[in-house]
């Protein structure tokens, strides 16, 4: 009973640790959001300009870099989030490209991707850069195959006005075990100047109990995942949910790609734990003009959801998921933890 009880509390504690962490990402995103906005920050109260220093960056007039007011909306942003090492590579021996996130790691499920492209010889932000062909593989060594997993449509500028910090995503469908291992490469352009990560090898990690992000569905001859973004940002009440449909590809290897058939995903949450009691006011996911879909739940109160999927085609017809949930269970569906 007393190992029972010590699990117990280390797996709570241990899911309590990696929601703070998590919550890092919707933080990120709002102060990214603010300081795009806000290019006042070199001014003082007499309407004169400071001078401005970074650390590590030297101004000295480029025009292929950030003006100081860019650059220091960069470097603050820069202060929540991490680096992931192993993603950062070099174009043409003048630049570097790195990739950041919330906490510097990646895990199954939905993970952003911010990309920041650095001058070597003054350590200044690059304007204008493009970053395409993301390739997540993974290498089951055991069972001697290979496949891909979901990412977003294309890396796209944050900020159509500020297109220094560039945003895509990736969705790991398992994570890195004894039974295999991710590697990821990308194609960058620096102003003309072409490179690219090799494919390295990273960790995924699993997410704790409670939390499952992605699930996957077969309709006809395709198989479709489900990934919900960002969940731990909820709160008690509502809430809203976004999460994106993509398709697995025909070559194992070749990313999954955002599906181009439109589906809309009625949601169901209920708590396990608590007899399956479900909440009200909740609405479908609807695919908007971003390529996710979007809607509203309502969590009631804290523990684990059940988030009960029902995927249904623009007649009506149910696709996958819905069945017996007069009993609280499905086939398909997410779960989070609040």
């Amino acid at each position: 009973m007393v190992r029972l009880m010590r699990s117990s509390y280390c797996k709570q504690k241990n899911l309590t640790k990696y929601k703070r962490r998590m919550k890092k990402i919707i933080y990120s995103l709002a102060v990214l959001a603010l300081l795009f906005t806000d290019t006042s920050c070199n001014s003082n109260d007499d309407g004169g300009q400071q001078e401005i220093k970074i650390p590590g960056i030297t101004f000295d007039g480029d025009v292929e870099c950030c003006s100081a007011d860019e650059a220091v909306q960069i470097y603050q942003f820069l202060q929540t989030v991490k680096i992931i090492p192993e993603l950062t590579t070099v174009v043409d021996g003048q630049y570097t490209v790195s990739v950041y996130n919330s906490t510097g790691t990646l895990h199954t499920g939905y993970n952003d991707l911010y990309f920041i492209a650095n001058k070597v010889a003054s350590g200044n932000y690059i304007k204008e850069f493009s970053v395409s062909g993301i390739s997540p593989v993974m290498l089951m060594t055991k069972m001697n195959m290979k496949h891909s997993t979901p990412i977003s449509g294309g890396v796209k500028s944050f900020n159509s006005g500020f297109t220094a910090v560039k945003h895509g995503w990736i969705s790991f469908v398992m994570p890195t075990s004894e039974s295999g291992y991710w590697t990821i490469g990308y194609d960058a352009n620096v102003l003309g100047r072409k490179g690219s990560l090799a494919a390295t090898e990273i960790n995924v990690e699993a997410l704790p109990a409670g939390q499952e992000w992605i699930k996957s569905f077969k309709s006809g001859d395709n198989t479709y995942y489900l990934s919900l973004v960002n969940p731990t940002s909820f709160v008690t009440g509502k809430n809203d949910i976004q999460a994106y449909v993509s398709v697995k590809s025909h070559v194992a290897t070749n990313p999954y790609e955002l599906a181009s058939d439109e589906f809309v995903i009625d949601i169901d949450p209920r708590m396990p734990d608590m007899g399956n009691h479900t909440s009200p006011d909740n609405s479908a996911l609807k695919r908007s003009t971003d390529g996710s879909y979007r809607g509203t739940i309502n969590l009631t109160m804290t523990g684990l959801w059940r988030i009960h999927l029902t995927v249904k085609d623009l007649q009506g017809n149910i696709v996958a998921g819905g069945d017996n949930l007069k009993d609280g269970f499905s086939s398909l569906f997410w779960d989070v933890t609040l």
